[in-house]
């Protein structure tokens, strides 16, 4: 009689094997856990992309960095601080005050003498007005405009300029430091297609908040005034 030696039978994992149930599914450990690293590092530089295009098309339509350069809006805003301006006003939605330009914004333009430039200054005299400087006080269609975002320590200049009009689709723009600014005084009026934005909010390195829009009065200074313009109709 031929005795034969039956080898004994061993399992892959333990006591369980393939044939025990087909229902049962044998894998590498870390062929798997580097198919779950790729899927990670996949979504994370995915989401990564996503921020990137929400940040670029937000500063494309919506927002835009830039930076104070100058002395020209003391005490308001001061050199090297950090702002956001609203570009909104390129849609001209006028039902919405934040997309459209008004008398005391603070906004961003290219100077009209070199586009390459641009300056950051307060909407003063808006289209189909006139405006006139005497002794370092503005008068917009003949009546005084009281400004109350002004420093006197920065508005000691008692300068006359002669009246202007403004024509459609222009504005007029002075630094708050009258002192010490090039506007709309000394090289004309602004294009409103060269406005890009309204200052809205300051980031850094200080003074972290909103920009407040500019509080004014217009009213005539005195009876005087209130003749010179109606003998002028």
């Amino acid at each position: 009689m031929k005795l034969e030696m039956r080898k004994k039978k061993t399992f892959p994992f333990g006591t369980i094997s393939v044939e025990d149930d087909i229902s049962i599914e044998i894998f590498s450990t870390r062929r798997k856990a580097f198919h779950s690293f790729c899927v990670e590092v996949f979504r994370f530089f995915r989401d990564i992309l996503f921020v990137l295009m929400i940040f670029i098309l937000f500063g494309v339509f919506i927002a835009q960095p830039v930076v104070v350069e100058g002395t020209s809006m003391l005490p308001v805003l001061h050199d090297g601080e950090r702002l956001l301006v609203n570009k909104l006003i390129y849609y001209k939605w006028k039902t919405f005050s934040w997309a459209r330009i008004e008398r005391g914004d603070v906004v961003v333009f290219w100077y009209p003498k070199d586009p390459e430039k641009s300056f950051v200054k307060r909407v003063i005299g808006l289209p189909g007005e006139t405006v006139e400087v005497r002794n370092g006080v503005v008068y917009i269609n003949g009546k005084r405009l009281y400004e109350n975002y002004l420093d006197p320590e920065y508005n000691r200049n008692a300068a006359n300029f002669p009246l202007k009009k403004i024509e459609e689709h222009y504005y007029f723009v002075m630094g708050d430091n009258r002192d010490n600014s090039s506007d709309s005084r000394y090289w004309g009026l602004v294009p409103e297609k060269y406005i890009y934005g309204k200052a809205f909010f300051r980031f850094w390195p200080s003074n972290i908040g909103f920009i407040e829009k500019g509080q004014y009065e217009i009213k005539f200074e005195d009876e005087r005034d209130f003749n010179l313009v109606e003998g002028a109709r």
